[in-house]
């Protein structure tokens, strides 16, 4: 009876397991061993093992070190953001009140916003024709000349860290709600008793009860913030001159710009054990705490 069940248990498990060897673990090892070959879209019939060499090539490619500089920069704009202005919309929120509801769903929208069309949207805004500037220039008069916010590259990552927050607030709001649930409202009474302030509150009770959603949030957030892509590639497109490449921009143009699957491949396996160190000193760090 016991071998029964388990030759049906292997049936339940090998259709998922044939999913994930085709669709996932197959093709990390064939990226994996491209990564080792000068392999090129353009010659599929070309396939010639370098070693090493693609690897030094990514190390060596200024355009690698702009773009995880910018990834730096837009993760420091972003997670702190989402963070701080979710939690607090978060705690304004959590319990019941009028019209919380309906500004749950305000906050809420834009994670559910498509990130073509909220990209397209900034990057109408934030053009150098567009309602931004008209509203600056023509409605308040405070400059005579037109804001370049995309064609400079700092304004530019300014922008696309500005559209994380707003698309991302959502989400942490979400997730900080539920935590706040768990919060045992006597120590609040209790600390009201004490004649604790609101923010004394938040300090001594919440934070410290909330730590490990807190963890997540920011992890999630790190994560996210390494794979921004599609706000980049509508909007600035990584220009002007490279400027505003981050790691999947830059991996999209190897591949399907200049065809180069092997430096592509290569990337990725970098960009992956830069989050996985992330990830592991993240783990590390919240262990000690």
């Amino acid at each position: 009876m016991r071998k029964k069940n388990g030759v049906a248990g292997y049936l339940f498990f090998l259709p998922g397991f044939m999913f994930f060897a085709l669709f996932i673990l197959y093709p990390l090892i064939r990226n994996l061993i491209y990564s080792f070959y000068d392999f090129r879209l353009s010659d599929l019939n070309h396939l010639e093992f370098i070693g090493f060499g693609n690897y030094v090539n990514v190390f060596s490619d200024p355009v690698f070190w702009i773009s995880l500089k910018n990834i730096v920069i837009y993760g420091l704009i972003s997670v702190p953001g989402q963070m701080i202005i979710g939690f607090f919309v978060a705690y304004a929120l959590h319990r019941n009140g009028f019209g919380t509801k309906t500004f749950r769903v305000l906050y809420f929208l834009p994670v559910i916003t498509s990130w073509v069309v909220a990209s397209l949207i900034f990057k109408f805004v934030f053009t150098d024709q567009g309602y931004l500037n008209y509203f600056i220039m023509d409605k308040l008069h405070l400059t005579d000349t037109t804001i370049s916010w995309l064609s400079d590259p700092n304004k530019a990552l300014l922008v696309v860290g500005f559209l994380g927050i707003w698309k991302g607030i959502g989400w942490v709001m979400v997730i900080y709600m539920a935590a706040l649930q768990g919060v045992p409202v006597d120590q609040y009474e209790a600390a009201s008793l004490d004649g604790c302030n609101t923010w004394n509150k938040i300090r001594y009770i919440t934070l410290p009860a909330i730590r490990s959603t807190t963890f997540f949030i920011q992890m999630m957030l790190i994560i996210g913030a390494f794979n921004v892509f599609t706000s980049i590639y509508l909007i600035t497109d990584g220009g002007p001159l490279h400027q505003t490449e981050v790691m999947l921009t830059r991996m999209y143009q190897k591949a399907f710009t200049e065809y180069d699957l092997g430096y592509a491949s290569a990337l990725s396996y970098v960009f992956a054990i830069i989050i996985a160190i992330l990830t592991f000193i993240q783990f590390r760090l919240n262990k000690e705490d």
